[in-house]
Order: C-alpha cells, then sequence, then structure tokens
C-alpha cells in the first residue's frame, strides 16, 4: 500500500486567502478577487567582495543562503572588471536565489516570527524602501539571525538584500498587504 502524501498549505498562504483578501477588498473597492494584490516571488542576494581574494567566503555564503532559503542559490559573476575593487570580468562576486509558491511563504513566515525579532537593537521596517511598483527591498546585516545558521560554522559575518515582489500597483496597496501579513513597519 503506497502511502499519500498530504501537502500542508503554509500558514501564511491560508492567511492571505481567507483573511487578507476579504480585507483588501473592502479596504480598495476591488470588484474582483483576481484583483487584490499577492506576492509574486521573494529574491535574496548576497554580495560577496572578499570572494576575489579567498574562494571560501564564497562557498560559505552559497552554503548559508542555502540553509536559509531551502534551494541551492546561483553565483553571481562580475559583469565588467574594476581594477580598484581587484575584480575582473567574469569573477563570481556573489549569489542569489529567488523563492515562489510555498517555499516563498514558509520563508516570509520565518522572516518576520524568527528573524527579525533576533535582530540586535530592531526598531521596525522603514516604510520607504518600496520603489514605485508595489516591490519592497530590505537589508540585513547579518546571516545570523536566521536559526539555521550555526554560529560557530561562519567564516564571517555577511549581509543580504531581501526583495518582496507584489503585483500592487503602488506602494499605498503594498504597503497595505505586507502590513496585513505582519511587518513591523515604523511609526504611521
Amino acid at each position: 500500500m503506497s502511502a499519500k502524501v498530504v501537502a500542508m498549505k503554509p500558514r501564511l498562504k491560508e492567511l492571505y486567502e481567507e483573511k487578507i483578501v476579504p480585507e483588501m477588498m473592502k479596504e480598495f473597492g476591488y470588484k474582483n478577487v483576481m484583483q487584490v494584490p499577492k506576492l509574486q516571488k521573494i529574491s535574496m542576494n548576497m554580495g560577496v567582495g572578499a570572494a576575489t581574494e579567498n574562494i571560501k567566503e564564497l562557498e560559505s555564503a552559497v552554503d548559508d543562503l542555502t540553509k536559509i532559503a531551502g534551494q541551492k542559490p546561483v553565483i553571481t559573476k562580475a559583469k565588467k572588471s574594476i581594477a580598484g575593487f581587484k575584480v575582473r570580468e567574469g569573477n563570481p562576486i556573489g549569489c542569489k536565489v529567488t523563492l515562489r509558491g510555498a517555499r516563498m511563504y514558509e520563508f516570509l513566515d520565518r522572516l518576520l516570527n524568527v528573524a527579525l525579532p533576533r535582530v540586535r537593537d530592531f526598531r521596525g521596517l522603514s516604510r520607504k524602501s518600496f520603489d514605485q511598483r508595489g516591490n519592497y527591498t530590505m537589508g540585513i546585516k547579518e546571516q545570523l539571525v536566521f536559526p539555521e545558521i550555526d554560529y560557530d560554522s561562519v567564516l564571517s559575518i555577511k549581509g543580504m538584500n531581501i526583495t518582496i515582489n507584489t503585483t500592487a500597483d503602488d506602494n499605498k496597496e503594498a504597503l497595505s498587504l505586507l502590513s496585513k501579513f505582519g511587518f513591523p513597519f515604523r511609526g504611521k
């Protein structure tokens, strides 16, 4: 007899479908459920400038980002040479990963409920980090805020950029959507 695997729907996806969609329809007067903004993808990237002298730094960054994201990142290469930074065109200088679907919701849940509360002297996220198309970008100064990273195995502390892409048309809709997901924005 074969065991049937039942995939659990991510907690934040359920929250979106059951609570956020009706609230957004009421708040913005959408006529159709398909007009409600939703999350498209989450992109994370880590720049590793030290990789030009020590390739182990890049391997460490790839390993850390794999643990954080749950999928293997792509290594990014320099597009042009910059003599001042000792970078040659084609040198590996960082890594990036894009999350969609269930992995995206699971990562967002861990980011909001585990990682951000562990940030030292955290006072909330800036409301000014939206682009004009409803996407939000934030930076994290050290990868150690994620519980998946073992403090003793880290070669050096690296920061990362996290971009949340939404289907929102403007910043107001995106701010409302992300606030309903539980993003801890500063002020009003």
